[in-house]
């Protein structure tokens, strides 16, 4: 028999896969429990509905998001933002590339906003911040004097923009050259920022 945690962390990896595969109106508590490997009841100590696994798994995902979009400037410096940047777009493409169920289950969560606030709400917060965290390291090397202050916001929100779209355009399966278009994107914001 499984411990607790051990349950737990199972029943939340199985959810997030059936989630991203069937979405979540054909995705019951029932099938959950027997991928797991326990009853439908056992379900219930851990989740008392799906609408709350549901949410849980969401809180968890936006967390992970925000942890993800957290930039540690300690590195950067004027000779190697290019290359901090780079590997930023690098490090998201790479995520992405190996966890295909990421962008599904995230659609879902999306579609779910269209219908309630809560989750709308949510989903704004982490855009705000996504936003936000590009704004941040673009202010930080202005500050460092590696770009000059013009039009950093509009030029972060681009870049932010460009890693987003990419992560669409890998959920439908599209064999681009997503580094190649993640270079251009820095290099072309860069070249305008030079000092």
């Amino acid at each position: 028999m499984r411990n607790r945690e051990e349950t737990f962390k199972k029943i939340l990896e199985t959810a997030y896969v059936m989630f991203s595969e069937k979405g979540f109106d054909k995705t019951s508590l029932s099938m959950i429990a027997a991928d797991v490997g326990i009853s439908k009841p056992a379900i219930y100590y851990y989740f008392t509905s799906k609408d709350e696994l549901i949410e849980y798994l969401f809180d968890e995902i936006c967390r992970d998001i925000s942890l993800s979009n957290t930039f540690d400037y300690s590195d950067i410096s004027k000779t190697n933002l290019k290359q901090k940047l780079l590997e930023i777009g690098y490090q998201s493409i790479d995520e992405q590339a190996s966890d295909k169920h990421f962008n599904k289950i995230f659609n879902q969560y999306i579609l779910l906003a269209s219908r309630d606030d809560k989750y709308m709400t949510r989903l704004l917060d982490v855009q705000a911040g996504y936003l936000k965290s590009y704004q941040d390291l673009f202010s930080y090397a202005v500050e460092i004097g590696a770009i000059s202050a013009t039009n950093i916001e509009a030029k972060a929100h681009m870049l932010a923009m460009v890693i987003d779209n990419i992560s669409n355009f890998m959920l439908t399966g599209s064999k681009l050259d997503y580094k190649g278009i993640w270079q251009e994107a820095v290099e072309s914001v860069l070249r305008e920022q030079a000092l």
